[in-house]
């Protein structure tokens, strides 16, 4: 594995912390001890997350003429499965160390040995490593990837041996029954993806919509894996929601429009704030059953580049599939060709909770201000205001001479445009702390000279600095600053 960086664990360990004494994450069933991968959006969390995925759902389905949503169950006829592929071949190669007893996904033990071979300059022996894993993996030749973890002295993190079992595959699903009767109920998976939902709605949403090709079909909804190895917080859980879009194409244009996906993709993930030097493509080196094109766009975590979405031309792998295994024709009649075909497909596929996390680490900030004995550490989520949880805070200087009131009256016509809070209790500068720390972009102060002209003083979250305005102008100016439109403009 490769070795992680003290200050950059550090800096995460921070943001762990951070989430849950702020409200955004919480350790799932927490007064039980827990469960393992398994977590909880806090009152902050959920509205980050939402509007994460509200800004996913309009770029998609609102700046898009030929994308339209829907909204599949997570039960599906279990066929679906065997069709995608995921009876057969949804696993992960897993290794077991016989002294630490941890198990580890032996293809990311040979990735982390990669990694560590290209910080050392080494970037062709890396490149040559990865590549050897992807022949082995492509092969199924797990006793060959056993021998390559031991060739190379890869070691337990934890126990620092190279004792190792031999690497098995893992199926990821979750299984249940469904039926009245324990004897007599079906087997059924917990959908391990979003994307077969629409792959089996494709003729529905097509006719009903009258849709032509090119069009799309998004859908945001939760997947469940069984993950074996599952750590670094909301990055790997079992449960996980998934904001995918496939693209039905005609047959022949898939890589065309891949590289159009691809680079409008990396355009929004910019367009949310992500700093653009954190963020890179990753070609697939081994594709998956489906794919005869696949790349990650990474973000640049405390922990190292780690995928938040993925870009696959799928061919007609998911489409034909469903074709034979359901005996019902998938095809589309193009009139431009005048020839019935079985579409093509390119997907785009993040990570919710993925890029929740991109977003709250991208944001969170620690600065030193002041100097000499005012010297102190100034924390806050420099997060995009369109996405921040609370917009604005309403806060009057004290609980007296009508203040309270007037910031009430302001307060009450805000909250019918957007997420605010009203908040009274300590001095002003404990309040603004607080609203730094939960990345709320603007404080309105209420003082007494807003009794006498009605302005207020702004105050800006990422530069502290504070401007006076008209009351009359406060909800225009503010709603302009966290609407959805800012991130619009730049996609």
């Amino acid at each position: 594995m490769a070795k992680e960086n003290p200050t950059e664990n550090n800096l995460f360990k921070n943001i762990v912390s951070h989430a849950k004494e702020y409200g955004f994450v919480f350790p799932s069933s927490e007064i039980y001890d827990g469960l393992q991968a398994v977590y909880d959006y806090g009152q902050n969390g959920v509205e980050l997350k939402n509007n994460i995925k509200n800004v996913w759902w309009k770029t998609m389905t609102q700046l898009n003429d030929n994308v339209v949503g829907v909204d599949a169950a997570i039960f599906m006829h279990p066929t679906t499965w065997k069709a995608s592929g995921h009876v057969d071949g949804f696993s992960d190669p897993m290794i077991d160390n016989k002294d630490s007893k941890k198990r580890y996904r032996a293809d990311q033990l040979i990735e982390g040995k990669a990694e560590e071979l290209e910080a050392a300059g080494k970037k062709a022996e890396a490149d040559a490593l990865v590549k050897k894993l992807a022949r082995l993996l492509e092969a199924d030749d797990l006793k060959g990837v056993q021998e390559l973890i031991i060739n190379e002295k890869i070691v337990c993190p934890i126990s620092g041996t190279s004792n190792w079992t031999e690497v098995r595959q893992f199926n990821l699903m979750f299984s249940t029954q469904i039926g009245s009767v324990a004897e007599e109920a079906d087997l059924i998976y917990l959908r391990p993806e979003t994307a077969q939902g629409i792959f089996v709605n494709f003729l529905n949403v097509q006719k009903t919509g009258r849709m032509k090709i090119p069009f799309g079909i998004a859908q945001i909804g939760k997947a469940f894996r069984n993950e074996i190895v599952a750590r670094q917080f909301t990055f790997r859980m079992r449960e996980f929601e998934q904001m995918e879009m496939q693209f039905f194409i005609r047959p022949g244009t898939e890589m065309e429009w891949y590289e159009k996906w691809k680079e409008t993709r990396l355009k929004w993930h910019k367009a949310i704030g992500l700093t653009a030097d954190k963020l890179k493509f990753h070609d697939h080196e081994k594709l998956a059953h489906y794919a005869n094109a696949a790349v990650d766009i990474e973000y640049q975590f405390p922990f190292g580049f780690k995928e938040i979405e993925g870009i696959h031309s799928r061919t007609d792998f998911d489409l034909g599939n469903h074709e034979k295994f359901s005996k019902k024709k998938q095809q589309y009649f193009d009139n431009d060709i005048n020839k019935n075909y079985v579409p093509y497909v390119v997907e785009t596929s993040a990570g919710a909770d993925r890029v929740f996390l991109a977003v709250l680490c991208n944001a969170y900030t620690e600065e030193t201000v002041g100097e000499g004995e005012d010297k102190k550490q100034r924390v806050y989520l420099k997060l995009h205001p369109a996405l921040a949880p609370v917009k604005a805070a309403v806060l009057p200087i004290i609980k007296k001479d009508g203040l309270p009131e007037k910031a009430r009256k302001i307060y009450d016509d805000l909250k019918l445009d957007m997420r605010v809070i009203y908040e009274e209790k300590d001095t002003i500068g404990k309040r603004y702390t607080r609203q730094d720390l939960i990345g709320t972009p603007f404080c309105i102060a209420v003082d007494h000279q807003s009794l006498e002209d009605d302005t207020v003083t702004i105050r800006h979250r990422d530069t502290t600095q504070q401007e006076r305005v008209s009351i009359a102008e406060l909800k225009q100016k503010i709603r302009r600053e966290v609407s959805y439109k800012r991130i619009f403009e730049k996609i």
